[in-house]
């Protein structure tokens, strides 16, 4: 057996080793927030002694579970340490929120808020066993999210546009104030024109994000320190994507201002063609998979010219 096999064979035995380790701390740690909790459910209460250990007991297991995240190298990639750390963060608040609820209400007896902070610790453990299991997994989730952000933004501006002529339909008219006689609630003619090339932009967006979610979950791998940065490159690009369509989106609102809808537009085609850039590069797109990068880049660059065009007198 060669070096580089025996290694990769060294690398699964440690995935698998962390996989117990990981699923153990969590599980003793959802059985010692129940023992916490049932011991300052009901009297008598627990002896000063008993009460040391409960304390010592809960600590060890949350240092059990801080540990399966400090002994995840670094070299297994960043976005499975971040979900590895959110998941560890969000188990130890559960734990201190159980203790504080405990702390606040009569002692000797169990609250709601004890049990609703008790299951909070158990969900959170619980959540533990649906982490992805290396960073190739992990970025698919990450992208997964980002796309689903990016669906409902550009699903809410397409019911803006052709629900009213007026996005501002819903405020009721009021004769005094004149709210339906102002016109700043209006799209113009020219703010109309300049949406539809918006829309196009943003809707390249979300065909980006499709694409490179499905060419990581058919060629991704994270068997080399290269290809778990180059995912972790991936990721992090694309998480900028729904802020800058956020922020384009926000602006696209009457009344518009020509020259902030360009620049935020500008922004966004930016990290559109980073994305695509850094896909096209790295080992998730292999030739076959060239051909719907140019399109796209192509698209993006369409609709930022025409935005471009739109916007020349603003200048």
């Amino acid at each position: 057996m060669e070096a580089r096999e025996l290694l990769q064979e060294l690398c699964g035995s440690l995935r698998a080793v962390l996989a117990r380790v990981r699923g153990q701390a969590f599980k003793e740690t959802s059985q010692e927030a129940t023992k916490l909790s049932l011991a300052f459910s009901r009297p008598p209460l627990p002896s000063a002694e008993n009460c040391r250990k409960l304390s010592e007991d809960v600590q060890n297991a949350i240092l059990a579970v801080a540990t399966v995240y400090y002994w995840l190298p670094k070299g297994q990639g960043t976005t499975l340490r971040k979900m590895v750390r959110d998941a560890t963060t969000e188990v130890l608040e559960g734990m201190i929120q159980l203790t504080e609820t405990i702390l606040i209400s009569p002692l000797g007896s169990s609250s709601q808020e004890q049990l609703i902070s008790t299951g909070g610790v158990w969900e959170a453990c619980e959540q533990v066993s649906s982490l992805p299991r290396d960073n190739q997994a992990a970025v698919v989730s990450a992208l997964s999210a980002f796309l689903g952000v990016v669906k409902d933004a550009v699903e809410e501006m397409e019911n803006a546009l052709v629900e009213e002529q007026d996005p501002y339909s819903d405020i009721i008219e009021d004769e005094e104030l004149g709210f339906r006689g102002n016109r700043d609630t209006y799209w113009s003619e020219a703010d109309r024109k300049l949406l539809g090339s918006c829309m196009g932009l943003m809707k390249a967006s979300k065909a980006c994000l499709k694409k490179v979610l499905s060419v990581v979950k058919a060629y991704g791998k994270a068997d080399s320190p290269e290809q778990i940065a180059q995912l972790d490159d991936l990721a992090d690009i694309a998480n900028e994507i729904s802020p800058s369509i956020d922020e384009l989106a926000l602006s696209m609102y009457p009344p518009m201002n020509h020259l902030a809808v360009r620049l935020n537009a500008a922004k966004l085609a930016s990290v559109l063609k980073k994305v695509l850039e850094i896909t096209k590069t790295s080992h998730v797109c292999p030739p076959s998979e060239e051909g719907w990068v140019q399109f796209l880049t192509g698209a993006v660059d369409h609709n930022m010219d025409k935005i471009k065009n739109f916007t020349q007198g603003e200048l």
